[in-house]
């Protein structure tokens, strides 16, 4: 009911995640623009964040999974919520500008769909959910400005970003099902989480792009804030939203993350905002709606899990 105190404890944490989240387009422009390879800000990213997780678990003193059930699922979130998205989106960001790159992050309610429909017992293509994804993709080619002619830089960062996108779809489905579940803490559940990805990215950086390189002031900070609080604290607030609001909801957090990336990387970077870019976030946001319209003989589908 409106004003119950879980509903808005969950509505507050869904506003400062997204604008956490929104922030953090522009800081991967800083990093990348300062010369930093994409994997390495991936790893930057995870490592800081991985450190401001142990200092929370630390100071709640949480106690931290030993299983090995919950740390092999956190190693398989690790790569799907992490390392294959971080590096994708910070090397999609070397070609197209954060506000671009903040829009397409909104198609993962999208790509949380598709997933769900081919994975989640129960979950049915209706002519609705159909037409969703299909005007999601027009909204995509309207982002992308395809009328335009597409370069190979645009079109290469633009897929880059998609691909982000997919890998967070499949990942809020398997954190819902198999990692948001049980008695610890949702600091102690992604600290584990953040040193899996930490790990991914330490062994594979070094193959993808060499010995790490000290990045300079602007961009260091950039990172430091990047892990620190984007990924670090953030990811404390995304499983606490998972586990109170569900997989769908957290999903959504996609719908508000474009405003903040665009005003950031409008008034703080300087980049250009054009009509296509509005216009194709608002055809993105009214799919997903659509899609997530009931059907018709049926009540809205519970959350497989619960």
């Amino acid at each position: 009911m409106p004003g119950d105190a879980s509903t808005v404890g969950w509505t507050g944490k869904f506003v400062l995640l997204s604008a956490i989240w929104g922030s953090s387009f522009a800081l991967i422009k800083v990093a990348v623009d300062a010369g930093v390879p994409p994997v390495q800000v991936a790893l930057a990213r995870c490592l800081f964040g991985a450190v401001a997780l142990w200092l929370i678990c630390v100071a709640q003193k949480a106690a931290i999974p030993r299983d090995a059930r919950t740390w092999g699922h956190a190693a398989v979130v690790a790569v799907l919520l992490n390392s294959v998205p971080f590096t994708l989106l910070a090397f999609g960001e070397s070609t197209v500008d954060s506000v671009l790159a903040g829009v397409l992050n909104a198609t993962t309610p999208l790509t949380t769909l598709a997933f769900a429909l081919l994975v989640v017992p129960g979950e049915r293509v209706t002519r609705t959910r159909l037409a969703g994804l299909l005007l999601g993709f027009a909204g995509v080619l309207v982002l992308l400005g395809v009328w335009r002619g597409l370069d190979g830089d645009v079109l290469t960062g633009g897929l880059a970003c998609l691909g982000a996108t997919t890998c967070y779809g499949a990942g809020f489905a398997y954190t819902r099902r198999f990692l948001s579940g049980g008695p610890h803490r949702a600091s102690a559940v992604s600290a584990v989480q953040i040193t899996c990805a930490t790990v991914q990215l330490g062994l594979a950086a070094p193959l993808l792009s060499g010995p790490p390189s000290w990045p300079g002031p602007a961009a260091l900070l950039a990172l430091l804030a990047l892990g620190a609080v984007g990924t670090g604290y953030a990811y404390v607030l995304n499983l606490d939203l998972i586990r109170e609001s569900g997989p769908t909801v957290a999903a959504s957090v996609t719908y508000v993350t474009p405003l903040w990336s665009t005003a950031v990387g409008a008034v703080l970077l300087a980049e250009p905002v054009g009509w296509h870019t509005l216009a194709g976030g608002a055809v993105v946001i009214g799919a997903i709606l659509l899609t997530r319209r009931p059907a018709p003989d049926r009540q809205p589908a519970a959350t497989p899990t619960r």
